[in-house]
C-alpha cells in the first residue's frame, strides 16, 4: 500500500510532463508538416 503513495504521484506528474511536452510542441509548430519528412528519407542529395 506504501507503494502507491510513490509509484501514483510519480506517474501522474510524468504523464502530466508528456502532456505539457506535447502541447508545446503543438504549439511552436514542430508537428504542422507531416507530408515531407517521410518524403525526405527517399530523397537521395
Amino acid at each position: 500500500m506504501s507503494v502507491l503513495f510513490i509509484a501514483l504521484p510519480t506517474a501522474l506528474i510524468l504523464g502530466g510532463l508528456a502532456v505539457v511536452g506535447f502541447v508545446l510542441s503543438v504549439r511552436s509548430g514542430q508537428l504542422d508538416d507531416l507530408d515531407t519528412p517521410p518524403r525526405r528519407v527517399l530523397s537521395d542529395d
